[in-house]
């Protein structure tokens, strides 16, 4: 077991094992974690409360998870002068699963995405995202219950490769220079420029994912979203290579759109339709035919766009979880920012984090646990007790704290 100077291991737990490609979880797992910036600390007490109450619940003492906080963002700057210290990405690989809250991240300079950097330290290549409406709350459209997708990201390629360089530097300058007079290409001088790498590996294992996910799980589609009509060799590869490892891999258990479209409609086809659609299209399709698209899988940057986008449907990232996942390792995650100007005041939504733990638990093949925290929130929300993120979309509501919201989960779970 590996020595650590900042954080502390629990004697009392165990480590995660993963052989023949599926995590081996002993009764009392160690899963580190780390509180998060901001409104983190808030958000963290509130959701490990609500953790521990379920698993309580559910085995009754034979099974418990062992806490081990890890640092990541400004308190380990603070306290250690680095933002993330190589250990707490140690224990993270070691312990195979663990758990997070938001991580500042600057925009325009200083240090890089935190959360990025451990997406690709980890190569955790998967950014899982299930987004669904839980009864009661606000939305902004008619129909927001008809919204159940899960979308599957591209983690570590794509615009997430931060391979660019700055406007005016020497490096832009030699880089513009070879694709201008040896490549052919045109760009305007003085232009910051990035590259956007894809590859077959990345792809592929993206899909593959998530058409193991939509099988395992009884989804009806996976749908590939991409920009392909226009960039060709990098989106529209994304495309072509989805479709062909769902051929080589599931032949027998997929069909894609086009072939579902030639058979007669009175025959039935019992296999897991694969379909794909241009990038800004689909927008429109999750607003106007929701209910159409069960899996998605998509490059990094249009995944961001639509998870977000997808979330704002059921009532915001205050209601949205995440997880990055790849093979034998996962980090569970807040979708949502820091919100700094709430740090402290026990007001924001735990929601985000607690969902991520229902994904970390269901990892974990503890689905009782999982189970049983949807049903707590379903009843808190229910009850319209809720936080202000939710009360100001809910018309007679009560506006609570994070802690009594965590009560009324709690609550909700007997």
């Amino acid at each position: 077991m590996t020595s650590y100077r900042f954080a502390t291991v629990p004697r009392d737990g165990e480590r995660i094992g993963f052989s023949n490609g599926k995590l081996n979880v002993p009764d009392t797992p160690i899963i580190p974690f780390i509180e998060g910036d901001g409104t983190g600390p808030d958000i963290w007490r509130a959701s490990r409360r609500v953790f521990d109450a379920a698993v309580q619940r559910i085995f009754a003492g034979k099974r418990r998870v062992a806490w081990m906080e890890v640092f990541a963002g400004e308190k380990a700057f603070k306290a250690h002068n680095d933002w993330l210290p190589q250990e707490t990405v140690d224990a993270m690989q070691e312990f195979r699963v663990s758990i997070k809250g938001p991580l500042t991240t600057p925009v325009g300079g200083g240090i890089r995405s935190l959360n990025v950097t451990l997406r690709q330290v980890l190569d955790l290549y998967a950014c899982i995202r299930p987004v669904r409406y839980f009864e009661g709350v606000g939305a902004p459209v008619k129909e927001p219950g008809k919204v159940d997708v899960v979308i599957f990201r591209e983690n570590i390629e794509d615009v997430y490769a931060g391979i660019e360089w700055k406007a005016g530097s020497e490096e832009a300058r030699r880089v513009r220079d070879f694709i201008v007079d040896t490549m052919g290409k045109n760009i305007r001088e003085g232009s910051a420029i990035g590259i956007k790498p894809m590859s077959e590996f990345g792809s592929k294992r993206l899909v593959d994912m998530a058409i193991r996910y939509a099988l395992r799980t009884g989804r009806q589609s996976v749908t590939l979203v991409h920009k392909g009509n226009i960039m060709k060799f990098t989106e529209g590869a994304f495309r072509d290579w989805g479709y062909e490892v769902a051929k080589e891999r599931y032949g027998e258990h997929v069909i894609s759109e086009a072939d579902l479209g030639k058979i007669s409609g009175s025959a039935k086809v019992d296999c897991l339709v694969i379909k794909d659609r241009i990038a800004d299209a689909m927008f429109q399709q999750l607003l106007l035919r929701p209910s159409e698209y069960s899996v998605i899988a998509t490059p990094n940057l249009n995944g961001d766009y639509l998870s977000d986008a997808a979330a704002a449907q059921v009532g915001g990232l205050g209601m949205a979880p995440g997880g990055n996942v790849g093979d034998g390792l996962a980090c569970f995650e807040a979708t949502h920012g820091t919100a700094p100007k709430y740090a402290g005041q026990d007001k924001v939504n735990p929601c985000s984090v607690i969902l991520s733990g229902v994904m970390m638990f269901e990892y974990l093949e503890w689905d009782d646990v999982g189970r049983l925290i949807v049903k707590g929130i379903e009843h808190a929300i229910k009850s319209r007790r809720v936080t202000y993120d939710l009360a100001r979309q809910m018309p007679g509501s009560t506006e609570v704290s994070t802690s009594a919201f965590a009560d009324a989960i709690i609550a909700g779970m007997a």
